[in-house]
């Protein structure tokens, strides 16, 4: 039995068959060697894949060319290039004619060589085509282990998947029925991997360093949501255990359902809005399900992430038209989409970017992408004809650039009025804080916003200067730091003097611990993962807001985000033990 300590970033807790998925970045090649009279054969495979895979790029090229333009386009020409390189394939046919090596284990130590030196090089150019050496590498194996490579969708039987790391492109083709739990290699509490299983409600651990390297298909695993802990090969008593406490769990799961139909009001009578986080137009139905009253932040980059092209208008609006009708008359927060930190956008580019976070990344990616921006805008519009819709722009870090998104939307909107197309001419429009400068400079902003939502995600990686995907600094990663807070103080405070409305749409909206903090300092409208609205709904209703305000106060007082976090969750057990009941008992 192995157990292996991660963050815990979805909770529950799943027994259950591994599956370990090998992709570009994880793919395990062992050191293999063959007999003399079968290294002719292994050559001929070694050129079979080769020429199947530059048959690939070419295809690949030609669609690139089509949708994205020569420019673009031209990457996969360095990949089709590579692949007829001397220099990077004759060394693969010695290692086979020479050294006995099998094809995949020469593909895999040739590739290394290059990687290692093409990212120890000074110059930028060169460490810039590691990923595409890694691409490379990895087109060949897939050929040579005769498939095109694993995949989500159809897994054999329910599983716990075990990866690397997990693409957004992957987690579009999930087959949700197979798939029990998520744990991974890599991540940290805001990554991708988190935010997908959240939404899908589904346990998950990430940055457990090296659980793809330990685990074996086909054996039994935990994942344990709550705790962040993966238990590889349990024995019998451990497995008992979790059975009797996903019991336990379940019976809590049950007496929260019954809080669905009951407001989200405090024991003073205020009433909280709590609205769901949504990947899918799908989800929208679990929000409603589980409490919700509408949708405060739609992730519309996913139909960016699970095609095989650029979505078109009619895609946009037929997403966004299948939403509103979901939720039958309640509000839809439409964010344009944030791409640009991503594979989508980084694939793309010629060069891609060296830090994309701080790089052409959301907004930015849009008003430089004009065309593809108006194409969605049109799209909202459209569907604002059919139900309540709002606007709201990421990752706005100047008033030049939220005056440009709006001028971009007015265009839109004379637009569709030339053509006779119903719109909603009065769509509140706003932005995500979420950038320091964003929340410095709220008070302007508010000036011109209809509204505003506090992106905590991104306001604590950018504050505290931490990558919220990176697992070797998820330590420092703290939504309670005192400047973290005091800049959601001013924010609140700054729409309340604007009289705008003011939410939280980070993953800290949907923790029960932050709850009081976040009322305290103004806030009554907050969104969430779906699966979280129940636990949050019954924190509200078992509070007052002048304990929530006492609360706050103190909090913003503490100099030390430990100390903050270890006071706020000391206050919710003492007003709300409830709310802890599925955490009771530590196996």
């Amino acid at each position: 039995m192995k157990i292996l300590k991660g963050i815990p970033v979805s909770p529950g807790i799943v027994i259950g068959r591994v599956h370990v998925l090998d992709d570009a970045r994880g793919r395990r090649v062992p050191m293999r060697r063959v007999l003399e009279e079968n290294v002719d054969p292994e050559v001929a495979r070694f050129e079979a894949a080769r020429e199947a895979s530059i048959a690939d790029l070419g295809k690949v090229h030609a669609v690139a060319v089509q949708e994205m333009g020569e420019e673009t386009a031209r990457i996969f020409l360095f990949h089709i290039g590579a692949l007829s390189d001397p220099a990077l394939i004759d060394p693969i046919r010695e290692l086979i004619r020479e050294k006995h090596y099998a094809a995949e284990s020469a593909v895999a130590e040739v590739f290394r060589r290059w990687t290692r030196r093409f990212a120890a090089h000074d110059d930028p150019a060169f460490r810039t085509k590691v990923n595409d050496l890694q691409d490379l590498a990895d087109r060949l194996l897939v050929h040579l282990q005769g498939g095109q490579g694993q995949t989500l969708g159809h897994l054999s039987e329910p599983s716990i998947v075990l990866a690397r790391d997990l693409t957004p492109s992957q987690t579009a083709g999930f087959d949700r029925a197979k798939i029990l739990a998520l744990a991974t290699d890599l991540g940290g509490p805001t990554s991708h991997t988190a935010i997908v299983a959240r939404a899908l409600n589904l346990p998950a651990v990430v940055g457990c360093h090296a659980v793809t390297a330990l685990a074996e298909d086909g054996t039994t695993a935990i994942v344990d949501g709550d705790r962040g802990r993966v238990i590889l090969s349990p024995d019998e008593e451990t497995v008992e255990q979790y059975r009797d406490l996903i019991r336990k769990s379940e019976s809590y799961t049950l007496s929260l359902r019954e809080l669905a139909d009951l407001p989200a009001v405090t024991t003073d009578g205020v009433e909280i809005e709590l609205l769901g986080n949504i990947e899918f137009p799908e989800e929208a139905q679990a929000v409603l399900e589980l409490g919700g009253t509408g949708v405060g932040l739609y992730r519309t980059e996913f139909l960016y992430l699970t095609g095989s092209h650029e979505p078109t208008e009619d895609d946009h609006f037929a997403a966004y038209r299948k939403c509103l009708e979901m939720l039958s008359g309640r509000p839809l927060t439409i964010r344009t989409v944030d791409l640009g930190a991503d594979k989508y956008t980084q694939a793309r580019a010629e060069i891609p970017e060296r830090n994309p976070f701080l790089g052409l990344r959301s907004i930015r990616y849009c008003l430089q992408n004009m065309p593809m921006f108006k194409t969605q805008l049109r799209a909202i519009l459209r569907a604002s004809a059919f139900g309540p819709v709002k606007i709201m722009f990421p990752l706005i870090t100047t008033l030049h650039e939220f005056r440009q998104a709006r001028h971009l939307l007015n265009d839109a909107m004379e637009d569709l009025e030339e053509l006779g197309v119903e719109f909603d001419a009065h769509v509140p429009v706003g932005m995500m804080v979420e950038v320091p400068s964003a929340a410095i400079m709220a008070d302007a902003f508010a000036r011109e916003a209809d509204f505003f939502s506090i992106g905590t995600n991104d306001l604590v990686q950018y504050t505290l200067a931490v990558d919220r995907t990176n697992e070797r600094v998820a330590n420092l990663y703290h939504p309670t730091h005192p400047a973290v807070i005091k800049l959601i103080r001013d924010i609140a405070r700054a729409g309340k003097r604007r009289e705008i409305a003011v939410s939280c749409c980070g993953e800290s909206a949907g923790e029960p611990i932050y709850a009081p903090l976040l009322l305290g300092l103004g806030l009554r409208t907050l969104s969430l993962t779906a699966s979280g609205i129940p636990v949050l709904k019954r924190v509200i209703r078992g509070m007052s807001i002048k304990q929530c305000e006492s609360i706050a106060k103190k909090a913003i007082s503490l100099d030390s985000e430990t100390e903050i976090a270890g006071y706020l969750r000391d206050k919710v057990r003492k007003i709300v033990p409830e709310a802890f009941e599925g955490w009771a008992n530590e196996p």
